[in-house]
Formats: C-alpha cells, sequence, structure tokens
C-alpha cells in the first residue's frame, strides 16, 4: 500500500481531531531501517583509523581528529538541522538530506587528502545524525498517541542495532575493498532508500504547522525556552546523560583490556561483541508497547535496575567470557528500554515541537557520552577494570537515586504506573 496516498491529521495530543488508524507495519520497519542505516554512516570510521592514519599520514595520536570531526557534525545537526523538522515539510525535508548524505559519502570515499577527509566526515555526521533524528521525530509525529511508544520504540531499536552493526559492516567491507569502499558502499545503500522513503513517508497534512510560520533563527532560539518549560524533558533528558555515561563507561574501556594480555583480541572481535547487544536491544522494543499502556515508571524502574545489575557480570571479565556477554545484554536491555521509555514521555507534547524535543534530548546524550568516555579511560590508568566497573556502578546507582528523588515531580499523565 502507498502511504504517500493517506492523510494523517497531526493535530496536538490534547486537541480533538479525527481518530487516525495504526500505522502499517511495513512503514514502522521503514522508519526504524531507514534509521538504523542512517546512524550506522556516523560510526564507519571507528575501525578503519588504522587505515585512514596510513593512507592520509596521518599520525595515530592525531588520527582521533577523523572520529571527532564526525561527532562535531554530529553537534551541529543537533542544534541547526533536526529542529527544521518542526518548520518545514518532513518528507521533502529528509530526501533532501538524504541525497546531500550519498554526495558526502561519496566525497569520503574520494578524498586524497586530509582537509577533505576531515570536512567530509563533518558532513556525514550531520547529515546521518540529522538523517537519523529527524526520522525518529518524524515517526513520533505521523504515529497516533496510543501507539507512539510502540513507533519510536521501532525507530529506536532500529538506530541502536544499526550503530552496533555499523563497527561489524565496516570491518568485514574494508577487508574485501579497503575503507574507501566502506564509503562508496554507504553512499549505493543510502541512494537506494530514496525512491522506498519517498513513495511510502506519510504526507502529514491538518493543521499548519505553527512553528512554520517563525524565522529560522526565532526556531533555534526557541529551544531554550522550550527545555525551561518541559518539566519532563528536563527529567527524562537528565536520566539519558546518566545512562549514556554508563553505556560511554562501558564501551569505552573494554577495549583495553581485550586487547592485552591474555586475550589479545582484534579490533574486529572485540567489535564482534557488539553484537550480544542487538539481543537487547530487540527485546528492548517492547518498552515502548508497555509505556503505551501506562507503565512508563515501572519500565523504567525495571530499566535502571538492569543497568546496575548489569556491573555484577562485567565486573567477572577476567574470570568467565560469558559472564561478559550476559553483563553486556544487560546492560544494552536496560538502557535501550530506558531510552525507549523517555522518547516515548517526551514526546506526548505537541507534534509540532517533536523535532525539537528530540534535539535537546540527544544533547542530554551527547554530554553523558562524552563525560563517561573521559571518566571511563581516566579511571582505568589509575584503578584498571574493576575502577572502570565501580565507576559504571556508581553512575547507574546515582541515576536510580535521580529517577526515585524526581518521580514526584514528573506530570501527573507522565508519572502514572
Amino acid at each position: 500500500m502507498d502511504v504517500d496516498s493517506i492523510t494523517l491529521v497531526t493535530p496536538c495530543d490534547g486537541d480533538a481531531a479525527t481518530p487516525r488508524a495504526d500505522l502499517p507495519r511495513g512503514l514502522v520497519m521503514l522508519f526504524a531501517l531507514a534509521s538504523g542505516l542512517s546512524v550506522a554512516n556516523v560510526y564507519y570510521a571507528q575501525p578503519l583509523l588504522d587505515a585512514l592514519a596510513r593512507d592520509f599520514g596521518i599520525s595515530r595520536a592525531a588520527v582521533g581528529g577523523v572520529v571527532t570531526a564526525t561527532q562535531a557534525g554530529c553537534a551541529l545537526a543537533l542544534l541547526l538541522l533536526v529542529p527544521l523538522g518542526d518548520r518545514m515539510e518532513r518528507r521533502r525535508l529528509m530526501i533532501a538530506q538524504l541525497l546531500a548524505l550519498v554526495g558526502a559519502l561519496i566525497v569520503v570515499s574520494l578524498a586524497r587528502s586530509a582537509p577533505v577527509l576531515l570536512g567530509g566526515m563533518l558532513c556525514v555526521g550531520l547529515l546521518g545524525t540529522a538523517m537519523t533524528q529527524g526520522l525518529i521525530a518524524y515517526a513520533a509525529a505521523a504515529a497516533a498517541p496510543h501507539e507512539r511508544g510502540r513507533v519510536v520504540g521501532a525507530a529506536g531499536s532500529g538506530v541502536f542495532i544499526g550503530l552496533l552493526l555499523a563497527r561489524v559492516f565496516a570491518g568485514g567491507v574494508s577487508d574485501l575493498a579497503g575503507w574507501r569502499g566502506v564509503y562508496g558502499c554507504a553512499a549505493v545503500v543510502m541512494l537506494a532508500l530514496v525512491v522506498p522513503l519517498w513513495r511510502r513517508l506519510p504526507n502529514l497534512a491538518g493543521k499548519p504547522n505553527a512553528s512554520g510560520s517563525i524565522g529560522y533563527a526565532r526556531l533555534i532560539g526557541s529551544m531554550l525556552a522550550l527545555l525551561r518549560a518541559n518539566r519532563v524533558l528536563q527529567i527524562r533528558g537528565g536520566l539519558a546523560l546518566l545512562m549514556f555515561a554508563t553505556f560511554n563507561i562501558f564501551w569505552s574501556a573494554l577495549v583495553l583490556p581485550l586487547s592485552a594480555p591474555p586475550y589479545h583480541f582484534s579490533h574486529t572481535a572485540i567489535g564482534a561483541f557488539g553484537l550480544a547487544g542487538a539481543a537487547g536491544a530487540l527485546a528492548a522494543a517492547r518498552a515502548g508497547r508497555w509505556a503505551d499502556r501506562g507503565w512508563s515508571q515501572r519500565v523504567s524502574a525495571a530499566a535502571l535496575a538492569l543497568l546496575l545489575l548489569a556491573w555484577w557480570p562485567l565486573s567477572m571479565l577476567g574470570h568467565s567470557l560469558w559472564l561478559l556477554v550476559i553483563g553486556i545484554v544487560l546492560l544494552d536491555l536496560g538502557g535501550q528500554a530506558l531510552h525507549v521509555t523517555n522518547q516515548s514521555l517526551i514526546f506526548r507534547s505537541d507534534a509540532q515541537t517533536h523535532s525539537r524535543l528530540v534535539s535537546l534530548y540527544m544533547l542530554f546524550y551527547a554530554l553523558g557520552s562524552g563525560l563517561g568516555a573521559i571518566g571511563t579511560t581516566a579511571t582505568y590508568a589509575v584503578a584498571g577494570w574493576h575502577g572502570v566497573c565501580l565507576l559504571g556502578a556508581g553512575v547507574s546507582l546515582l541515576a536510580l537515586v535521580f529517577w526515585a528523588v524526581t518521580l514526584r515531580h514528573m506530570p501527573a499523565t507522565a508519572a502514572r504506573a
């Protein structure tokens, strides 16, 4: 069925409106697939740094600038591009960004100098993040209120799986066709999405988008006022900061013990441990359905408990790799369930603010990820793997306490069990 022929009414959640049918399963899966493929572009470079350093004559100490350029693009996208979904027609915006992303991937694959490479990576981070978060906001706006958690959960799981599989894809393709082949293949894959997205993404009609009548500068400036006024965003953003800090405490440090004696694992083998997290991500997709039923706080409590519990098997790395795998599943299950629940709650606000809401929420994510990465490497240097696990457990416990303390400050519609 061509969903382009369907007219979806997108009122404020509190307005009276004609009831909408559930989004077709195929369309939900398209949102998930496109989101996962978009975010993967941001992470292809991480297992390719050795090859990039060799080809461009960049020192190993400085080649991290490639990842820094990509992450800088991510931050710029959250601040400058993702909010455009509240001002422009979303389908045309997605297609324009997709085509620009294909161009950026081609630039990277053909780069012959370090400045061109870094500029291309900046654009890949910018446009890949804009596509990913724009699609999540699009899915939330297209979904009826009673199914929003389910739809956002599916799209979020697509993002998480795309992030995990990006390193595996990059490692496998680079072994066959070199690092340039990775970005050439990525460009082809993204180009193949143009027709399905144009044909299937719904045309969100109905009430005009009030944000479209204001200028771009005022749209960006309104984000601070939106953050100050939205208590759910403040609390759930705080939880996201602590949760993503916990994630990066683990994932940023894992390479250190596994690449050292007695394991001496390759980067490809270490990246394969991320596949264990895919099981947790798929299981956590149900968190959106439970949030739709009003169980958001119960899911949050369980997810935070899993985050804390995961650090016991993770701390047993020196004794059993199977316990490490169990810990990864628990960590990713708890983190992704909390992430899906967070988004389902913040998207209960007016659909005309969804793009700005996801931008602000993901800025909490970026801050938490950065703090986690900085803290874990410093801790490992001083206290080793057990110090990292104590740090992760401490931040997880802090998140659980933060949730309990702020529960009474949540609006009644979001706090009900």
